[in-house]
């Protein structure tokens, strides 16, 4: 299995996780590489936010001169495909290699020598492929802006390759049209799942210390953002919707959260922030963050750098797990307007957190119609153009509001509800259903010459 990073708490590297605990069932050794391997950069020009990969993408998709020329842009391009392949080469020959796990490399396209460098070498050695894609380049909220006809050829012929030999998977209904529209090429929907059947993330003697350690009150509400900060988490949000309902905290003084705590004139409703900003194209959204919760008078945490894979201690620094972060949530938002799919939303739901939820377009084609109980921000946003941060409807985010506090003081509506979600969860989106897909994807490669 092949991706950027692997290792990661971002959804690409979670759900490789997942299938590598699959593939493992069905009989077979894995073996993974990525230009990050957890959490160290390992082979640079793998990577996806090296400076050239950055340039690369800048030039080829969003049309910025970051090259003199045309010229320069493809001699660049050819001395990193080639620098590249060695190590592809040298990784499929010493593990004797028989199925490459291509994932995103040919659809997200944040490093294009690297997808070129697969697809000539795959060409050469003729091996099975099986290729992911989670995210396409052309679903960006800007659109796409060819610098040239070079990258317009390396759209067109590698990104995906119209190989048929090939097996392509996508995530959702969306990703399935447009892959067949765009590039005649047929694809079967294997959507993220979730182990529904291992242990429940609780308090242990690891995580007991999580609030201390992060310096939360024990009478804070902690509101947790998982994902990665980046903008089309429109975590921006989130933010609107604590400030809103900062103003029912006097009202609430001297109330029974659901657990049993009394919310008093000390408590906080904080925003916590639990994933990277590394992703972050503008390289300025944190602080854009920042800057509309000082605005907003809400109290954000940022704890990436104390948030890792797996548990460990790196330089005498505890580092927790992002399921830690789960066990200690009152509250989840997921106010993303663009998803591929949604691996937090099922996190949540196996977490048993109650969830605020944008309807971006794939959870409105491929999850809402499982009729989860969440609380809605509806499906329409604006974009300031001084700030670049989106908005919605205020009377939706008063009603949000009032449904969370519901949700947070209301014992009863609460277990009912994450119950019931969990479920469907389990019903729907189980390692079990990934087994069964994944088992007759295999089956189809063996045909294949």
């Amino acid at each position: 299995m092949i991706h950027y990073k692997v290792g990661g708490t971002d959804g690409v590297s979670l759900e490789m996780d997942k299938w590598k605990k699959v593939f493992e069932k069905l009989g077979n050794k894995v073996y993974m590489l990525g230009g990050e391997m957890d959490n160290k950069i390992i082979h640079p020009s793998l990577y996806h936010i090296s400076p050239i990969a950055k340039d690369f993408y800048s030039y080829s998709f969003e049309g910025k001169n970051v090259f003199k020329n045309e010229e320069e842009y493809k001699e660049k391009v050819l001395i990193e495909v080639k620098k590249i392949k060695p190590i592809v080469d040298n990784f499929i020959t010493t593990n004797n290699i028989e199925l490459l796990v291509v994932q995103n490399i040919w659809s997200v396209a944040m490093n294009i020598a690297l997808a070129i460098a697969l697809e000539e070498i795959v060409e050469k050695r003729n091996i099975k492929v099986l290729a992911q894609h989670h995210d396409f380049f052309w679903e960006r909220k800007a659109g796409v802006h060819y610098g040239c006809q070079f990258s317009k050829t390396i759209a067109n012929k590698y990104l995906p390759p119209t190989n048929y030999t090939y097996k392509h998977v996508v995530i959702n209904q969306q990703g399935h049209d447009a892959l067949l529209k765009r590039k005649n090429i047929e694809s079967d929907i294997v959507p993220n799942v979730f182990d529904f059947n291992a242990p429940l993330w609780t308090k242990d003697s690891y995580n007991k210390d999580f609030k201390e350690q992060l310096d939360f009150s024990d009478n804070d509400v902690i509101i947790l953002q998982a994902t990665r900060i980046v903008d089309r988490k429109a975590i921006e949000l989130a933010i609107d919707l604590i400030s809103q309902m900062n103003k029912n905290k006097v009202q609430l003084i001297g109330k029974k959260l659901y657990d049993g705590r009394i919310f008093n004139k000390d408590s906080n409703f904080v925003l916590v922030l639990a994933g990277s900003d590394e992703d972050d194209g503008s390289g300025t959204y944190l602080d854009r963050l920042k800057d509309h919760a000082i605005k907003k008078n809400v109290q954000l945490k940022s704890i990436g750098n104390r948030i890792s894979h797996t548990r460990n201690i790196d330089k005498n620094i505890k580092k927790y797990s992002l399921w830690d972060t789960y066990v200690y949530a009152d509250l989840i938002t997921y106010p993303s307007y663009w998803e591929g799919w949604g691996n937090q939303f099922l996190e949540g739901l196996f977490a048993k957190v109650p969830m605020v939820v944008y309807e971006y377009p794939v959870f409105i084609t491929d999850i809402k119609n499982k009729h989860f109980d969440y609380i809605s921000l509806g499906s329409s946003y604006e974009v300031d153009n001084k700030t670049d941060l989106v908005s919605i409807d205020n009377k939706i985010i008063e009603n949000a509001s009032q449904e969370v506090i519901s949700y947070l003081f209301d014992k009863e509506k609460r277990d009912k509800s994450i119950e019931k979600n969990f479920a469907i969860g389990k019903e729907n989106f189980s390692m079990e259903s990934l087994i069964k897909m994944l088992n007759s994807i295999l089956n189809k490669l063996r045909f294949y010459s």
